[in-house]
């Protein structure tokens, strides 16, 4: 019978298999919230998000092995430091995400399941308000963007769908030939939407110019307006 109050459901050194499926089954569904938050707030797709909603249970478990081991305590101290030294640099979200979902696996490991529960629900309103309120909003990405197409391609509204879709304001600044009239250079200014993957706003141009030449790159400083 699951107590929710803030005493550990268990007993150090003394673990049923209740228990433990209790703990692994709440840290794995807390992880799948962490992931969907992560999601939620901007945060990239991938590998990541798989890896963040199992990393609370995974935590959980190291927990339940070390037990009060001081020796294998300090064998998965040195473990968590090759992973460290093995592991990219991420983003400060990346960061705050992983420490979100070690305390969340933590929490759960020592049997706090309410605790667990009470603060995946306060950290996770309290990145929903500031999300909302546009706290971590990246600034808004203004680009420039010369697309150069053959001179046979119809270039008028050839790409204003694709504009819409990765760009909350584009305007076409200047057309011009190139390569003795065979082909035309279309010069843009954007504002990248906030999830804009920029390879894939490049991929989708490419199959529209017939792979020619892209140049997408930061914009002139002296024009910040549309």
């Amino acid at each position: 019978m699951i107590q929710w109050s803030l005493e550990s459901v268990t007993r150090m050194g003394s673990f049923s298999l209740d228990t433990v499926l209790m703990l692994w089954g709440t840290a794995l569904l807390l992880g799948l919230g962490i992931a969907l938050l992560y999601r939620r707030t901007g945060g990239a797709g991938g590998g990541f998000p798989v890896i963040l909603a199992l990393i609370p249970m995974l935590v959980s478990a190291v927990i339940m092995i070390i037990n009060g081991n001081l020796g294998t305590s300090v064998a998965v101290l040195g473990a968590f430091g090759l992973i460290r030294f093995r592991s990219a640099p991420g983003t400060a979200r990346d960061i705050g995400f992983l420490f979100y979902a070690l305390c969340v696996g933590l929490a759960a490991g020592l049997g706090f399941l309410t605790l667990a529960a009470l603060l995946f629900a306060v950290v996770a309103a309290a990145l929903l308000l500031l999300d909302r309120a546009g706290l971590g909003r990246a600034a808004v990405r203004v680009r420039h963007l010369r697309i150069t197409v053959p001179e046979d391609l119809n270039f008028t509204g050839a790409f204003d769908d694709l504009l819409r879709r990765f760009a909350s304001k584009s305007e076409l600044e200047k057309v011009r030939t190139s390569d003795l009239g065979a082909t035309f250079q279309l010069e843009y200014r954007l504002e990248l939407r906030r999830h804009t993957d920029e390879k894939e706003f490049l991929d989708a141009l490419r199959c529209r110019n017939g792979n020619l030449t892209i140049v997408l790159g930061p914009a002139a400083t002296e024009k910040n307006t549309f």
